[in-house]
């Protein structure tokens, strides 16, 4: 049996059905999928499986704000293609794209630092940092290891708050990061193609 010829999307980048795919694809990049990633790799080890001694508390506080750091950070990273086609990562500022793989042997016009000022800080940006540091900290004071850590007093109200917690909140984020999207594309973006 013949299999059915599909026929190509007029436009493929362009149509909606492309762009919807793409935003839901790239949605891990707003969430802080690896900022948690990281966290619970490390987590374990740094509080001693929840048995906290005083050093496992500093080291486990340690973890969690170097990890809300980066992610807060992360937010307002940024991909930009020059002329050239290279690809160039870089950090967001008042002033546009600070560049970290800047080439200086390109001239400023061949590799688009004259346009890098379109991607100065937004309020949207800030909006973004502040709803994904609160995500992670929230996943990460749900964490089993550090509530056995740091909150083993508390009562069978609190522990299902942080059981459900991480989940309502994620649900939450991802409806105002759908709802109020950014143009930013951070480190490892997908779909960069849209961004040129």
């Amino acid at each position: 049996m013949a299999e059915p010829c599909l026929a190509p999307l007029k436009n493929a980048p362009n149509h909606p059905v492309h762009q919807t795919l793409a935003s839901a694809a790239n949605l891990a990049n707003l969430l802080p999928t690896g900022t948690v990633l990281a966290f619970q790799t490390f987590a374990p080890s740094f509080s001693n499986n929840g048995v906290c001694h005083l050093s496992n508390k500093y080291l486990t506080a340690i973890l969690i704000a170097v990890c809300a750091t980066f992610c807060f950070l992360s937010s307002f990273t940024d991909t930009f293609v020059d002329s050239t086609g290279k690809l160039h990562y870089g950090i967001a500022t008042f002033r546009g794209l600070y560049i970290f793989n800047f080439d200086s042997e390109c001239g400023n016009d061949q590799c688009g630092k004259k346009d890098l000022e379109r991607f100065k800080l937004r309020f949207v940006d800030f909006v973004h940092a502040f709803v994904s540091l609160l995500l992670f900290l929230i996943f990460a004071l749900g964490d089993s290891d550090v509530q056995s850590c740091y909150f083993s007093e508390v009562g069978t109200e609190w522990n299902s708050l942080f059981m459900n917690l991480p989940l309502g909140s994620g649900a939450l984020s991802t409806f105002l990061f759908t709802i109020f999207p950014t143009t930013r594309r951070g480190i490892g973006y997908a779909d960069i193609s849209a961004h040129i």
